[in-house]
């Protein structure tokens, strides 16, 4: 019998040929039903032992002949995996009847060439082959190997990839083919104010015409939905020109982005003020950010006012540069020369003046990097009330003071970010990492000399169904002669809640937050949270003198951004805190 040099293995259809080949032969073959068969005689097997085959045989001699039995068997022995053909012949005889089962042994199998592979080398894929070399091929094996590449994949978010082809060529050579799935398009839809480039460079991970991944396009849907620019986003697959391609199909919901408003607010040193806010976080639907923001009629000023502006995407590699231009005069409390005395505390007004201009750039999925430099000009406007007038007060230990908390700053800062938070706005799982340092110095023009280091560090866990876990730790260190505004603060809505805004000050500072949140109503979250920390002036941290509170909260997302309110009790008393923006 000639040996064929190439053949394609695909299990169901060498099943269903079989059956037909087998078919045909009893078609042709007289019935020998009920005659005893009076030997069973296999031929062919000149690698399997014949012991092996025979083992999973039901027809023995002596036992009457049944047709059924015998296409079992056959397929049986087919099911090995040794053989690339079978067939049986009867020989009648006047005791009965004969079974020769002849049989065509597969090729040995000398080496393995992977076609189509770019996502995992042979090196890899290798390994998974668990047929040896120099052995017979078996076929059932190598099924199951086949199985196992495509599971890898799978494993890796490769989900569209599939072996197509498997063949043994001359020499013994086993050829698997792969077909990794190829990403042959994104289209967008349901948007109408966001340019379709705004959304489709955020799934910069994605490339068409290379494999399409599951957990890449996951990352850059989270990615899209956290720009801020739309309620929803969806995305299916639809199936390409091309065997196992596929288009992305991105289905978004837009929402406001921009914001215009005019209301009041209450601060603790400036009291009611007026606010005016205009600002588009999707200008023009090109994803720049630009935000005005003017008040008017506090105690200290009626004509502060911040401008900002940020384009994310300055060139190929992510670039991003923003600018923020600002003149606040607010009033604002000392607590003490030291931070934290009550019985001294003064209130003056003092102006804020300055601008920044950023630059990033992302390293990576995950990680961004930025570079800002910053001027900063504090100036001391006027006392309000107290037991010190710093402009007026001939007290030695305060004779400075003004020398040495008030003039310009020019500084250089460098912060590295990693985040991979599910949704940055209300974060369900993940981690927010932020590394910074920010060094100021006389040889960049200012009056003042300090280095400054802080970390961020903030985990989310998801419990039971919609419910999160929160942790938040935070810590700062500076050295040098770093002004009053320069330094951390503790205290107010966004640390310690359950204490006065800015409370506690100094050149260390340390605090940390847990929150317990469940879903209330839609777009309503209740929080049960507790925090801890201080701020200190000296070398040291001084652990024992930390402050704690605990207390609830209610979280609403509203048209105009998510608002906050917290009830938190110290061990200086209860403390309401009302405040717009984003939890931690």
């Amino acid at each position: 019998m000639k040996t064929l040099k190439r053949f394609s293995i695909i299990g169901i259809v060498f099943c269903v040929l079989f059956s037909m080949s087998a078919a045909a032969v009893f078609a042709e073959t007289p019935d020998f039903t009920g005659k005893t068969i009076t030997a069973v005689i296999l031929n062919g097997n000149a690698t399997v032992p014949e012991k092996e085959i025979t083992a999973v045989q039901k027809i023995k001699p002596g036992d009457k002949f049944q047709a059924d039995n015998v296409k079992q068997d056959l397929q049986a022995i087919f099911n090995l995996g040794y053989f690339f053909d079978i067939n049986v012949s009867f020989v009648q005889v006047p005791e009965g009847v004969k079974l020769i089962y002849s049989v065509v042994e597969n090729p040995t199998l000398n080496d393995v060439v992977f076609k189509g592979n770019s996502k995992f080398t042979a090196d890899k894929l290798r390994p998974l082959i668990t047929v040896k070399k120099g052995s017979i091929t078996n076929m059932k094996t190598v099924g199951e190997n086949i199985r196992a590449i495509e599971k890898l994949y799978r494993d890796e978010g490769y989900i569209f990839t599939k072996v197509t082809d498997v063949s043994m060529g001359e020499g013994g050579v086993l050829n698997i083919t792969i077909n990794e799935g190829v990403l042959e398009g994104i289209t967008v839809k349901g948007n109408e104010k966001t340019k379709s480039y705004v959304i489709t460079r955020e799934m910069s991970g994605l490339k068409i015409g290379e494999p399409f991944n599951t957990k890449t396009a996951k990352s850059s849907v989270n990615k899209v939905y956290n720009l801020g620019y739309f309620e929803d986003v969806n995305v299916k697959f639809n199936p390409g020109t091309k065997p196992n391609g596929v288009i992305m199909e991105t289905n978004v919901v837009e929402q406001k982005t921009g914001t215009f408003s005019i209301g009041g607010g209450y601060s603790q040193n400036d009291g009611m003020i007026g606010i005016i806010t205009l600002g588009d976080k999707n200008f023009r639907g090109t994803g720049d950010s630009v935000n005005l923001h003017w008040e008017f009629g506090g105690k200290a000023s009626n004509r502060n006012y911040s401008l900002s502006y940020t384009h994310h995407w300055l060139d190929d590699k992510q670039t991003s540069i923003g600018f923020s231009l600002y003149d606040m005069t607010n009033q604002y409390n000392d607590y003490g020369y030291n931070g934290d005395d009550q019985a001294l505390r003064s209130t003056y007004n003092r102006n804020r003046k300055g601008f920044n201009i950023t630059l990033g750039r992302p390293s990576g999925e995950f990680i961004q990097n930025y570079i800002k430099f910053g001027q900063n000009r504090d100036t001391h406007v006027a006392y309000v009330s107290g037991p010190v007038d710093y402009s007026q007060t001939t007290d030695p230990l305060y004779k400075d003071y003004l020398k040495n908390n008030f003039g310009l700053t020019r500084s250089v800062s460098l912060s590295r970010i990693f985040d991979n938070r599910d949704n940055v706005f209300n974060a369900s799982e993940g981690r927010y990492f932020a590394l910074g340092a920010e060094f100021a110095g006389r040889s960049l023009g200012g009056d003042f000399n300090f280095n400054k280091y802080t970390l961020d560090n903030r985990n989310y866990w998801k419990v039971g169904g919609e419910n999160v876990i929160a942790v938040r730790l935070n810590a700062g260190y500076a050295t040098g002669n770093m002004p009053e505004s320069g330094k951390f603060a503790v205290g107010g809505a966004d640390s310690l809640r359950g204490y006065k805004d800015d409370q506690f000050k100094g050149n260390k500072m340390l605090s940390s937050s847990i929150e317990y949140r469940f879903p209330v109503v839609k777009k309503v979250q209740g929080v049960v949270f507790g925090d801890i920390g201080k701020a200190w002036d000296g070398d040291t941290f001084n652990f024992k003198d930390m402050k704690a509170d605990v207390g609830v909260g209610v979280r609403i997302s509203t048209p105009i951004g998510p608002v906050r309110f917290d009830y938190a009790k110290g061990s200086e008393g209860g403390r309401t805190n009302f405040s717009f923006g984003g939890q931690f």
